[in-house]
């Protein structure tokens, strides 16, 4: 059986355990935080989360994790089989990851964990998060699902990932700019989180994130 090392808290585990459970893959959760121990690095070679244990051994980065389970696990797929639409899915997953999330990252610090970030950081943040949200706007279809009429690992990767960056946007900046950027998301969201999984992994996120806070 699979093991999904990391914590709920993280937008990348929970990319990992959505697609898990949407695709009906028996795994177990492995409560485990980033660090430099020798053993933790000997699974993860940089010690970061997430990770999985396989019966053949770890794997690490969730795009390649991702990758694996679609390959490994074919019966129940949730990536499109024409080889185009498949790489649309995956250009849309790499703009979503790269353009938006991992700039919007910047404000983690301020938005979750007490920390500040500069206004020279917030204003180039604001500015470059908009272009992103903007070319992802070029990119979706939301008729209904964010690249057709099939539900895709895009559906599900927007919904984690909004529910990191948009919450973190929100607070920084007062204001919606994902729904300003891409008027269709709302609507677009609301349907992915009436799946169970989702709820699921939902559920799990703000309990996980309730301890956290309580722990600090």
């Amino acid at each position: 059986m699979i093991t999904l090392h990391g914590f709920a808290i993280s937008n990348y585990y929970n990319k990992i355990k959505l697609v898990l459970l949407e695709k009906d893959i028996p795994f177990r959760e492995g409560l485990t935080y980033p660090s430099q121990d020798e053993a933790l690095l000997q699974r993860s070679p940089l010690g970061k989360i997430p990770f999985i244990e396989t019966e053949h051994g770890c794997l690490s980065e969730s795009q390649a994790i991702l990758e694996y389970l679609e390959e490994a696990f074919p019966e129940k797929p949730i990536y499109p089989a024409d080889p185009f639409a498949r790489a649309r899915n995956r250009e849309l997953i790499q703009h979503l990851e790269l353009n938006i999330e991992l700039i919007a990252r910047r404000l983690y610090k301020e938005a979750f964990f007490g920390g500040t970030v500069s206004d020279e950081i917030k204003q180039e943040v604001k500015e470059r998060v908009e272009i992103g949200l903007a070319g992802l706007s070029r990119l979706a279809k939301f008729s209904p699902y964010i690249l057709g009429s099939e539900l895709t690992t895009a559906d599900l990767l927007f919904w984690v990932h909004c529910g990191t960056f948009g919450l973190a946007l929100q607070k920084i900046y007062g204001e919606d700019l994902i729904a300003r950027h891409i008027p269709s998301a709302t609507a677009h969201l609301a349907l992915i989180e009436s799946r169970p999984h989702v709820q699921t992994v939902a559920a799990d996120r703000a309990a996980a994130f309730e301890a956290f806070m309580q722990g600090k």
